[in-house]
Parts: structure tokens; C-alpha cells; sequence
């Protein structure tokens, strides 16, 4: 006649059963509490990571800014001297204190070139990308194709072309035909953002404006840009920061009249040496209105490059 156990006539498990019964719930606890540590952890790591990546692409810019408040006798040894004496010399030498050249009419041309090219971008990119998007035409893929093939030839290649034409037909050192050149560059890219961010635009709204009555311009103006704002005012800053930076169209084709900031940075380095922290005051004070627009548009910036990837 057998015996019950006091833990079996309790209901629970004895001996090697309740070993083995045991162990897995003290290991499901133990990988409980490890899994709703995991994410901390995770996340910290993750943290620090993008934090010494955020510094490993700052450190130029950082040595960059306190090499300007260098002297170019400081500024060119080798390694860097962290600890030379801070100077305002290269920023005097920049706006002309010695030379007498007046950085403002580059910087003037390159704020034209770039505003006016981006205005002539978007004005023209977002019709364009409603043909594309919302009322797409026959074959519009082969016509994408055709606008990202744009973008596989390097400018250099072009270049001679260009120069010759732009030669031809007296257009040289005109800020106007760069202005042109830099609405050809910036639109493909235009059109391919623009059509990404319009693609997200509800077509019930679109529907229902039709229904009222509206015609494509007023849709264009009152339905389409406020929905679109954030991808148009990404869409003009990526514009406005290329055509900022573009130094190669404008060193070639331009000269003393129509040259822009870019070029006039380099124009302050010479074969004579000790440059450097010109130079390097040159980039800082021409990078701050790129800057500037960045900042200013950085909400409607980030809105605008996440609205096309979020299905």
C-alpha cells in the first residue's frame, strides 16, 4: 500500500520532478529579468556609439574652427597646437584688413546663384513630380530613369562642353548662366524627392477638391503645398546647400564678376605656404549660412526626409 508524500498530498511536485519542474521557472525568471534588461543596456550602448560617431564627424569640423583663431605660424605645425594663443588675425585677413578685397560680392553672388536656382528648382520640380506621382503619365518610370541618368555623368565630363558654349555665346563670367547651370544640376534630384513627398498626399483630399470645383493650379496652391510644405522646404535646402558648396561649375566658369564664395576661399591658398588658418577662417565664415538655414529649417527638414519613408 503506498504512501503519499506531504508535498504530493499539497498538490506539488517531489523529488526529481520537482527538480526538473523547478529549474526551467527559476531560468525563465532569470531570462525574464535578463530580457527586461537587455533593452537598457541596448540602448546605452547604442547611445555611446552615436555619440563617438557624432564626435568622429566633428572633429574636423572642431579642429577646422579652432585652427581660424590660430596664427598661420600655429596653425602650421605638425601635429596641431592645441594650446597656441587664440588670434582674430585670419577673420581680419579674410574680410581684407591687409589686402583690401571685400569677401561681400562673392558671398553676394553665391546667395543669388543659390536662392534664384532653388526658386527656378522647386518651381519647376513640383509640377513636375504631380505628373509624376499623382496623375502619373504614360511610362513615367523610363522618364525617372531618365532623370537619375542625369546624375550619372560627372560634371567634370561636362565641363569643356560647357565652357565652350558658355564662350560662344558670351555667357562667361555671368552669374545669370550659373544660375542656369545650377537649376539643371539640382533638378533631378528635386523632381525624385518632390514625387516621394507628394506621393504621400491623400487622394481623397485631392477628390474632394476636385468636386468643389478646383482647378490644378489652386489644388496645386491650397490642397498640394500645405500638405508637401515640410518636403518642399527639405527639398530647397538640400537645393540651396549644393548650390552653396558648388565649386567647380563656378571656378570655371566664372571670374571676377560672377565668382562666388567658394572660389574666393580658394584663392586664399598659395604656394608661398602658411594659408592655413585663412583658409580655415574662409570655410567657417562661408559655412554659416548654411548653417544658419539648417538650423532655422531644421524641424520642417527632418518631417520632410522622414515623410517619404514611412509607408
Amino acid at each position: 500500500m503506498s504512501t503519499l508524500t506531504p508535498a504530493a498530498a499539497q498538490g506539488t511536485p517531489s523529488g526529481p520532478t520537482a527538480l526538473n519542474s523547478g529549474s526551467p521557472r527559476r531560468s525563465s525568471g532569470k531570462l525574464k529579468s535578463k530580457s527586461r534588461m537587455d533593452p537598457t543596456r541596448n540602448n546605452t550602448a547604442a547611445g555611446i556609439a552615436a555619440w563617438l560617431l557624432a564626435l568622429l564627424f566633428a572633429t574636423p569640423v572642431l579642429w577646422m574652427i579652432l585652427t581660424s583663431f590660430h596664427s598661420e605660424t600655429d596653425a602650421a605645425t605638425n601635429p596641431p597646437s592645441i594650446a597656441a594663443n587664440l588670434t582674430l588675425d585670419a577673420y581680419k585677413e579674410f574680410f581684407g584688413a591687409s589686402s583690401g578685397v571685400s569677401p561681400w560680392p562673392p558671398m553676394i553672388n553665391s546667395a543669388t546663384a543659390s536662392i534664384l536656382s532653388t526658386v527656378l528648382v522647386l518651381v519647376l520640380a513640383i509640377p513636375a513630380a504631380y505628373a509624376l506621382s499623382i496623375r502619373p503619365v504614360k511610362k513615367w518610370t523610363d522618364v525617372m530613369f531618365f532623370f537619375l541618368s542625369t546624375k550619372m555623368m560627372p560634371v567634370v565630363a561636362a565641363i569643356l562642353p560647357l565652357y565652350l558654349f558658355a564662350r560662344t555665346v558670351g555667357a562667361l563670367d555671368n552669374i545669370w548662366f550659373l544660375i542656369l547651370m545650377y537649376t539643371s544640376m539640382n533638378l533631378p534630384i528635386a523632381v525624385w524627392m518632390m514625387r516621394s513627398f507628394l506621393a504621400e498626399v491623400p487622394e481623397e483630399m485631392l477628390e474632394a477638391a476636385q468636386i468643389d470645383g478646383a482647378n490644378l493650379l489652386l489644388i496645386l496652391r491650397k490642397i498640394i503645398a500645405p500638405v508637401a510644405m515640410p518636403g518642399i522646404a527639405a527639398t530647397a535646402l538640400i537645393c540651396f546647400i549644393f548650390s552653396w558648396n558648388e565649386l567647380l561649375l563656378a571656378r570655371v566658369l566664372t571670374g571676377v564678376v560672377a565668382g562666388t564664395a567658394p572660389v574666393f576661399l580658394t584663392g586664399f591658398v598659395s604656394g608661398q605656404g602658411l594659408f592655413l588658418a585663412k583658409v580655415c577662417a574662409a570655410a567657417v565664415v562661408i559655412s554659416l549660412p548654411v548653417l544658419f538655414a539648417g538650423f532655422a529649417a531644421q524641424d520642417k527638414l527632418v518631417q520632410g526626409l522622414s515623410l517619404g519613408a514611412v509607408k
